[in-house]
Parts: C-alpha cells; sequence; structure tokens
C-alpha cells in the first residue's frame, strides 16, 4: 500500500505520514496521534495495518515546531535504561505543546486529512496514544460535527476534565493500562460518559502498564495489543464503514 510523506502548514510547516490501500479509490479518514516518541517505525506499522483494513490514515508530527520527525534520538528499542535521557528530551517538548496549539493543529489536520483526493467524503475517525490519546480526545471535543469515532489507548484522557469529556458526539473507547487507572477511577471516568451521554466503551485491559500497544518498548503486551485492534476495528467498521 502506499506510504507517503506530507507536509501541511498548521503554524509553519507541518510534516506527516500517511498510509492508505492500493488501487485508487476513496477511503474513510482516521487521524492517529503517536504517542510521546512520535513518528517512528512501529507507528508507520500501526497506521500501514490500519490502512490495510480500508482507511487513510494521517499520523502528523505534533512535534513539528522542533523539527521534522524523529524530533529527537531514539533508539531501536526504547528499553528502561533509555527512557530517563530520552524523557529528559521529551517532556519539555509534551509541556510546550498545549491545549491551544493541539486544537490549531488539529483544525489543520482535518483540513488536510479530508482534502485529500483518497479520502472519502464525510465524518473521519480519531486515535491516538499516550499523550496522542489526549490529542485525539481534543480533537474529537473540539469537532463534534466531523468525528464518527474516537479511540484512546493508554493515555491520560481525562485530563481536560468532565467538560471537554462532556463535548463527545463520536462514538468512544478508551483502553486503559491496569498501571495507569484503577477500577474505581475507572468508575468515576465512566460515570461521567454516562452522565454526558457519551457512547462508549471505556475498559482497563487486563496485566497491562503504560504503553502496551508499542512493540519497541519494556511496555509491549502482545494480546493487549491484539485487543486493541479487536476494539478499534469495530469501532471503525460501524463508525465510518457501517459493516
Amino acid at each position: 500500500m502506499p506510504a507517503l510523506p506530507g507536509r501541511f502548514r498548521p503554524l509553519g510547516q507541518a510534516d506527516a505520514f500517511a498510509a492508505f490501500p492500493d488501487g485508487g479509490g476513496r477511503h474513510p479518514g482516521v487521524l492517529m496521534y503517536a504517542d510521546g516518541f512520535g513518528i517512528r517505525p512501529v507507528l508507520r506499522e500501526m497506521a500501514a495495518e490500519l490502512a490495510g483494513h480500508g482507511y487513510y490514515v494521517l499520523v502528523p508530527n505534533y512535534f513539528y515546531r522542533h523539527g521534522p520527525a524523529p524530533v529527537i534520538e531514539l533508539p531501536a528499542h526504547i528499553g528502561e535504561e533509555a527512557r530517563p535521557a530520552v524523557f529528559a528530551e521529551l517532556m519539555p517538548l509534551i509541556e510546550a505543546h498545549t491545549a491551544e496549539l493541539a486544537l490549531r493543529d488539529a483544525d489543520a489536520c482535518l483540513r488536510f486529512l479530508t482534502g485529500q483526493p483518497e479520502v472519502a467524503a464525510g465524518p473521519v475517525a480519531v486515535t491516538g496514544y499516550c499523550f496522542g490519546g489526549l490529542l485525539a480526545v481534543r480533537t474529537a471535543a473540539a469537532h463534534p460535527g466531523e468525528m464518527a469515532a474516537v479511540a484512546a489507548f493508554h493515555a491520560p484522557v481525562g485530563a481536560d476534565g468532565p467538560d471537554s469529556l462532556g463535548k463527545l458526539a463520536a462514538e468512544v473507547h478508551f483502553g486503559h493500562a491496569e498501571g495507569d487507572l484503577t477500577p474505581s477511577e475507572l468508575g468515576e471516568l465512566n460515570g461521567i460518559l454516562d452522565a454526558a451521554g457519551v457512547d462508549h466503551t471505556s475498559e482497563i485491559y487486563p496485566g497491562t502498564v503504560h504503553g502496551f500497544t508499542m512493540s519497541d518498548t519494556d511496555s509491549f503486551d502482545p494480546a493487549a495489543l491484539r485487543h486493541h485492534w479487536d476494539r478499534l476495528l469495530p469501532l471503525l467498521g460501524r463508525t465510518l464503514t457501517g459493516r
């Protein structure tokens, strides 16, 4: 399937990665936000996997203000010994990426995604991992009329408070790491979603720690990654293709 670099201009020139099926035609659009480590081979593999199911997947470099991806040098495997040095470089970038900047970039990402000739007309979906999951929620909350689905995995989805979650109009799936959320906290989060009338599934993936979807980290859990696909693909099928 084609996998193309792209550039668009939110505030400056941003780089992005896109994957979509071979054979021409138009496909439902999905905006995918990387985890805090950014675009790298594992994200390209995940985008290609999703594209293989019939979607146009756009993965933007949300750290573009600091340079093209990869913004910092990453080891092939991000193990425990590498994490302190990596986070020392990444945390200032994450902290600088404010909600205001994230929403400006989300507007530009959506305009770029929906303007591609390979993307079908109609609503799109957004998914994200870790910090990218929070960006996915912010994007969906700010664009309720354009989003059919939002999925976030091992992400601080409630970081912006109940009011933000209450703005969600898309169908939602949140997959939490056991190490990130207690059952009591899950109940509180789901109570907020219930009270707001959000159509959702929100669950703790058993035995997982933060980052469980990422195969280039020590947190990776193959069974949890499969469960992630088992949740994400039907969600997209229901909301974007009616299957």
